[in-house]
């Protein structure tokens, strides 16, 4: 399609027993074979170009009339559209959401996992408002015995109290009873420890004056403590809930099906069941499902999704082809050289989980506190139990005493400190078109010196556009459009869709044929009309822009059309913004020298690099990392995920495809790119209100433990000004706002 000199550009980037009734038997396993039936039907295609309610109207309409199609249901937080076709297939249900104008790539349903209800965050919610409610219950009748009721009131008042506020914090309680059971049988004393001892310290405490007729009850604090440290974790817990593995999505990439070619004919196999030396036919539009080499055919590839080559290559015999490649034009026969785990698919998915749990063992500013504050609050209480004890000799006075100093140290303003922040930080900067996914995001973004772009779908748009549309003339117009508008080559879609955009109407051509690696052509009003190379059109390649290609009619001369990829939006302010900031600024492209060249230069990128493979790019990233750089890496495509989960933080625009939005940190919702400095300077202020709110914490603990020790604090004293410290942490984190 494009010339000798074209550049391109980088597409942007899935013990039963028996029963006395036989029917209950056979129920559960009609039941299991139909839903292992219906998801056999179901066909999942990834649709990373989707960002509206427009899109999935487009698509799900354009599915829904296709023949075969009982239901096509799309999902737009996960970009995904699950299609209820029995009897077909991916390939025949992506070529229908393209010819709506969308990508779509096949994931494989077997390799994701479970969109089953969130468990644990509606179990962390459930505890809230039960310990919530039963807060407020307490507190009433805490009102009564405050007011004075004394005797037998008093007692039934805290025997009341007792009745709703031990199964609360029994139930409640578990998040903080579980982990710090699951620490002591690892040898750990976690900070939920000193949490769950506090809860059953005052709760027993309070059990014991309430049977033995005593003033002081404290069940009101503690559930009142449990139900604070409960909105914390919960917090906690949301800011996290939205990452997951970007090698899953790697892995659900991989093509599942292969034609394997027989001694009988074409057998349908799972890639697995290939191995080496094996011939393979990939259709046109198909995806490479294993490395191989090619055999016969001709045909062009799309390759950068994996390596950020810019236009189509073409392929012939002796090509060698990777899985995670696009065959676009014509049929081909490959002999398979690595498959499975051996792909280079597959090598890709190891590197983004290495990067993965190598950035997942970051410690943040909560778990260095933690890591001093633990230890400290069990000696000071069990310091001040021992002291009561040689001091007073009364038991009673010295577990008080250890359980109010366990509450009023309890860490829940530490706890909130980091959370209550995420939260008033994230709703900022999603008011500015910036979706935090993880919890350490803002942290780690706080100490960025050194930013990395792709180019690419980043920088740019990613999608070729023509130059200038009046080099074509208008009676030429008809015909350029009805040779492009089957063509599935980057540089037809776009002239077509320029061409669509004016309003232009295809004329009727003959015989209409795509040469793979040339063009297309065909007869109009019996004369030969071409689209394509300027070798192939009989033109001279000359000098020209990024990318062209040649429109001939007949024996009229050639006309060049150059195609350049538009500027992403606030490119230019985003690259100055972070220079402001003092951070080194750098291009890393799989795209061509020419490519890059363009676009650091009009964006003033001193240090460039181009035609970077991703595991170039993820190797300059780890290295740069080991000098001490703490990058940011900003990139949207397959070829960049790898190094966007080595990086130490790292941001993808919501165009990215799905494997790079989950490998990032951070997802820029619009096509805007100024937000990116924005988010910089909110992480270094959330940053600082962090440490603020640790400051808050400690101090509070300075002034309130000596007063707890010498027993001038009761544990609902001490829950009261727990619960202070906490607000006065929220408040701090609210000023990011």
């Amino acid at each position: 399609m494009s010339d000798a000199t074209a550049q391109g550009f980088e597409d942007q980037g899935s013990d039963s027993r028996l029963s006395a009734c036989p029917a209950c038997d056979v129920a559960p396993i009609a039941m299991r074979i139909a839903q292992e039936k219906a998801r056999k039907d179901e066909v999942i295609l990834s649709l990373p170009g989707i960002h509206c309610a427009t899109c999935i109207t487009d698509i799900e309409r354009a599915l829904n009339n296709h023949p075969g199609v009982d239901s096509a249901r799309v999902n737009l937080t996960l970009r995904r559209v699950t299609v209820k076709a029995p009897g077909l297939g991916a390939d025949d249900l992506i070529p229908v959401v393209e010819r709506a104008g969308y990508e779509a790539l096949e994931l494989d349903p077997s390799a994701l996992s479970s969109t089953a209800a969130d468990r644990k965050g509606r179990d962390l919610l459930m505890r809230t408002g039960v310990a919530g409610f039963a807060m407020m219950n307490v507190m009433l009748l805490s009102v009564a015995v405050w007011s004075g009721a004394e005797g037998a009131t008093r007692d039934l008042f805290h025997m009341v109290s007792a009745m709703i506020a031990l199964p609360t914090i029994a139930f409640a309680g578990q998040p903080f009873f579980a982990n710090a059971r699951r620490g002591l049988r690892h040898g750990k004393v976690v900070m939920d420890f000193p949490i769950s001892l506090a809860l059953i310290l005052a709760s027993g405490m309070s059990l014991y004056e309430t049977m033995n007729s005593g003033r002081h009850a404290y069940f009101d604090g503690v559930v009142t403590l449990c139900f604070f440290l409960l909105i914390g974790r919960y917090l906690d817990y949301r800011t996290r809930a939205v990452a997951r593995s970007a090698a899953e999505e790697l892995t659900a990439l991989e093509v599942p099906r292969a034609f394997r070619i027989t001694d009988t004919g074409e057998e349908l196999v799972p890639v697995a069941a290939l191995v080496p030396g094996d011939l393979i036919r990939i259709r046109p539009g198909s995806r490479v499902p294993a490395d191989g080499r090619i055999t016969s055919g001709e045909s062009e590839i799309d390759r950068s999704l994996l390596t950020g080559e810019s236009l189509p290559v073409v392929a012939a015999p002796g090509t060698m082809l990777s899985a995670g490649e696009v065959n676009l034009t014509g049929l081909l026969t490959v002999r398979v050289t690595a498959a499975g785990r051996d792909s280079s698919l597959a090598q890709l998915t190891e590197l983004v989980a290495n990067a993965e749990s190598a950035r997942g063992r970051y410690t943040t500013l909560a778990q260095q506190a933690s890591a001093l504050y633990t230890p400290i609050v069990h000696i000071v209480a069990f310091g001040s139990f021992l002291g009561w004890m040689i001091h007073a000799g009364d038991l009673r006075m010295a577990v008080n005493v250890a359980a109010a100093v366990l509450i009023i140290t309890c860490p829940c303003a530490l706890g909130l400190a980091v959370p209550a922040v995420m939260t008033a930080a994230s709703g900022r900067l999603f008011r500015k078109g910036l979706l935090i996914k993880d919890a350490t995001a803002l942290e780690r973004l706080s100490e960025v010196d050194t930013v990395i772009f792709d180019k690419t779908g980043t920088l740019t748009m990613g999608t070729p556009q023509l130059v200038d549309p009046d080099v074509l003339p208008v009676e030429h117009r008809p015909v350029a459009l009805a040779l492009t508008e089957g063509s599935s080559h980057p540089l037809s879609r776009a002239l077509a869709h320029a061409l669509a955009t004016q309003g232009v109407t295809a004329v009727t051509l003959e015989r209409v044929t795509e040469v793979p690696g040339h063009g297309v052509e065909g007869l109009w009003q019996g004369q030969p009309v071409r689209i394509g190379r300027a070798d192939w059109i009989g033109a001279a390649p000359g000098q020209g822009r990024v990318a062209s290609t040649w429109l001939r009619i007949a024996d009229l001369p050639p006309i060049r059309l150059e195609f350049e990829d538009r500027m992403r939006p606030g490119a230019e302010e985003a690259v100055a913004g972070l220079r402001r900031a003092g951070c080194r600024v750098m291009l890393l492209s799989g795209d061509t020298q020419t490519a890059v060249a363009d676009i650091a230069g009009r964006l003033g990128i001193a240090e460039w690099r181009a035609g970077v493979t991703p595991v170039d790019k993820a190797e300059a990233v780890t290295g740069l990392g080991a000098q001490g750089a703490r990058i940011l890496m900003v990139g949207d495509g397959l070829n960049d995920t790898a190094a966007l989960a080595a990086a130490h933080v790292a941001i993808s625009p919501a165009s990215a495809l799905d494997a790079a939005r989950v490998a990032s940190d951070i997802v820029l919702m619009g096509t805007d790119l100024r937000p990116v400095p924005e988010a910089l300077a909110v992480a270094r202020s959330a940053r600082k209100r962090i440490k603020e709110n640790f400051n808050i914490s400690f101090g509070y603990n300075i002034f309130a433990v000596p007063i707890a020790i010498l027993g001038f604090a009761t544990p609902l004293i001490a829950a009261l000004a727990m619960s202070l410290s906490s607000i006065c942490v929220t408040l701090n984190a609210l000023r990011l706002r």
